[in-house]
């Protein structure tokens, strides 16, 4: 079950509590004739997703509209009709205010720390294809206007949003999403819902969507590192839906790259190869070499882990040809992840699934010797240390290894984390001295909670 972001938000604005919500319901009921029971219980599971029968989500919109002065219908209160596969979930079509408050209404959840957003699993099939193929798609959004709302949006405005984008990055990159999540969510619910509520020209508001959708992105990639998975999937698919109304393809395909690195984490790699091919294809002329490389790359990852060595060597030689094309300054700073070297340890991990020991190698050192930030780095050697090991040198793996836990030393990361669990338990189990010495030493690390 979908957890019902928008009654939780409206439960929260009508200043209600769950009994409090449950015995409204209740004296509604008897009003109608109808003997009901509810307790906070109930209320807590249709905010699991659960849907009550009957006149009972009837109910509900009478209790809150009254409560907040205003009508409140059955789309509102995240009950509304079912599509075919059984999820309640707006279209394309519907129109981008209504989106605005099924966005903000999670945002809102997430800062509150609602503990079902944490642990709801990721969409698979038709929920989760179809956000990137209605982002491919038409319609377009012919106008993103809104002529009313409170104040109006400036480029002063747009700028502010462009520039916490830019510090999220840093600080994620330095701390860890862990520590950053709580931080952009409460930056998206103070700064960015108000202006997407505000008035704003349609040229203004494919910026303004431009800008948000950027930083909803990081929100995604931080929740993505603090595995919520579905919750990053929902901040992902909020991300692509305001890079369709901005009009910017590029940005588009940078979300699709998010979404692709995370199906290959969950092991769908059919469905990584199929989302980067739509990037490629949907981007077009607009997609830079950076990301053209870093699609080309996990597309190689991804054959690779099904075993088509043909498939993982073409996008290797692809992913190399886009890397060399690559000039900094020509690069949106979204794709500022595409450092020297990013491409070289996705082709040692492909080129490793497909047994080639000596390439992987190769490929993994040539990373480590690039310029990269400290989280980078931590993945990049602990790459290396790996392929060490599996070529029979411990003690240099030992080395790496050590090297790799002081880089990852105040970052707060379940990616991380999972990178350091693995490389002590393949030292722990080398039996050599210093490489069972280092594995100590990243127990310790690893013991501090997150």
């Amino acid at each position: 079950m979908e957890p019902n972001v928008l009654l939780d938000s409206l439960i929260d604005e009508a200043g209600m509590s769950r009994a409090g919500l449950a015995g409204h319901v209740n004296r509604a009921g008897r009003d109608r004739g109808l003997s009901l029971r509810y307790e906070h219980t109930a209320v807590s599971r249709w905010l699991k997703g659960q849907r009550p029968r009957g006149q009972v989500p009837d109910l509900i919109c009478e209790v809150l509209g009254g409560r907040l002065g205003r009508p409140v219908a059955l789309d509102d209160i995240g009950m509304g009709t079912l599509d075919g596969c059984g999820t309640r979930t707006a279209p394309h079509s519907a129109s981008l205010s209504g989106f605005v408050e099924r966005a903000t209404a999670l945002w809102r959840s997430d800062e509150q720390h609602r503990p079902h957003l944490a642990t709801v699993p990721a969409v698979t099939g038709t929920t989760a294809v179809m956000p990137v193929w209605e982002w491919e798609n038409p319609p377009e959004d012919t106008d993103v206007s809104r002529p009313g709302g409170p104040g109006r949006v400036s480029m002063a405005d747009i700028e502010t949003l462009r520039s916490a984008r830019d510090h999220y990055e840093q600080m994620y990159r330095k701390a860890g999403g862990i520590a950053t999540r709580p931080r952009i969510v409460r930056f998206l619910n103070a700064e960015a819902a108000p202006l997407l509520r505000a008035g704003y020209s349609d040229q203004l508001g494919r910026r303004l969507h431009r800008a948000t959708a950027a930083l909803v992105a990081v929100a995604g990639i931080c929740a993505y590192d603090s595995d919520a998975h579905g919750l990053a999937q929902r901040y992902f698919h909020q991300a692509l839906r305001l890079a369709k109304s901005s009009g910017d393809r590029a940005l588009g395909g940078y979300v699709i790259a998010l979404l692709v690195t995370q199906s290959l984490f969950l092991g769908d790699h059919r469905r990584s190869i199929a989302f980067a091919e739509a990037a490629l294809r949907a981007a077009g002329g607009h997609i830079t070499p950076a990301l053209a490389a870093d699609l080309y790359a996990m597309q190689a990852k991804a054959y690779a882990h099904l075993g088509d060595a043909a498939g993982a060597r073409a996008r290797i030689g692809r992913a190399k040809a886009q890397a060399g094309r690559i000039h900094t300054g020509r690069e949106p700073d979204e794709t500022g992840y595409v450092q020297p070297g990013l491409v070289d340890v996705q082709v040692a991990e492909a080129l490793l699934s497909l047994g080639d020991l000596p390439a992987a190698r190769e490929h993994a050192a040539s990373a480590v010797r690039a310029p990269a930030h400290d989280r980078g780095r931590v993945h990049r050697l602990a790459m290396l240390s790996h392929i060490e090991l599996l070529q029979g040198e411990p003690d240099r793996a030992a080395g790496t290894a050590a090297e790799m836990a002081e880089r990852a030393r105040g970052m707060e990361s379940q990616r991380l984390r999972d990178r350091l669990r693995q490389v002590r338990r393949e030292l722990a189990e080398s039996g050599c001295a210093d490489a069972v010495q280092t594995a100590d030493l990243i127990g310790g690390a690893l013991r501090v909670p997150l």
